[in-house]
């Protein structure tokens, strides 16, 4: 697959101003129909429930350029989101202040409105060499209207040390759709700290696409090796660990 990496292999396709300030800046459930090798491809995501606590990120305001994807994620101050770290990092270009969140996104739409990032949090491992060991990031976003997000949306439960071959749910935001994708999956070993799964589609866009078990836990995001992968029908996630519990814990002042 041809792909612009502005953003790595899984986020937005960028416009011209933007791609060249950021040219080094490191995709209902179901699994849809079976493609011509037997593996699953992804489908349309239905709108409402859990699903509109994943939406995507623009940079500077709604309506310009898209990222990548995020998602709401349970957290005592009730305005955290969970995303890759090569979404809102480079060592070289430095961190996005711009980001802006919309959850439920569709055609052009904000059913929930947009929320504005006022932090980002990844590991110094990522900053120091964009280790893909450590791509995962969580963002705080601002009340809108007096109200957090999570008290608007809800929020997915952080799950650490679950294992692999767990049954998940990825819904993201290809960029070339105006809607999301939504694959069901089962997730196997890629290494002991890096885990995968099968499915068409996930293409620019989908980096941070969170992976929910049944029970709404977020157990990955696409990144990681490769940045999420090199095609769209492998994704990768590091494997949430202490790794990812103690980032959570310095997101949340826990």
């Amino acid at each position: 697959m041809a792909c612009v990496r502005s953003l790595g292999r899984r986020a937005a396709r960028l416009g011209a101003a933007t791609a060249a300030a950021l040219a080094l800046l490191a995709g209902c459930s179901g699994a849809g129909t079976a493609g011509p090798d037997g593996m699953p491809t992804s489908r349309p995501a239905e709108a409402g429930g859990a699903d509109d606590r994943i939406g995507t990120l623009f940079l500077g305001e709604l309506g310009g350029e898209r990222g990548c994807t995020a998602s709401v994620v349970d957290s005592p101050r009730h305005n955290l989101l969970v995303t890759a770290a090569h979404c809102v990092y480079t060592s070289v270009n430095g961190r996005l202040d711009d980001l802006v969140f919309v959850p439920g996104y569709r055609n052009g739409q904000a059913p929930y409105g947009s929320w504005t990032a006022t932090g980002s949090f990844v590991d110094p491992h990522w900053t120091a060499s964009e280790d893909p060991e450590y791509d995962v990031a969580f963002i705080t976003v601002d009340a809108r209207n007096g109200r957090q997000i999570q008290d608007v949306l809800g929020g997915n439960e952080l799950a650490t040390d679950q294992g692999f071959g767990l049954r998940v749910s990825v819904t993201g935001y290809p960029s070339t759709s105006e809607t999301p994708i939504t694959c069901s999956v089962r997730t196997s070993r890629f290494s002991d700290t890096q885990e995968r799964f099968d499915c068409h589609g996930y293409t620019d866009g989908t980096s941070g696409s969170p992976w929910l078990t049944k029970s709404g836990q977020v157990v990955g995001v696409i990144g990681g090796y490769e940045q999420g992968g090199a095609t769209d029908q492998t994704s990768y996630s590091i494997t949430f660990d202490r790794r990812v519990a103690e980032l959570y814990r310095q997101a949340t002042g826990a």
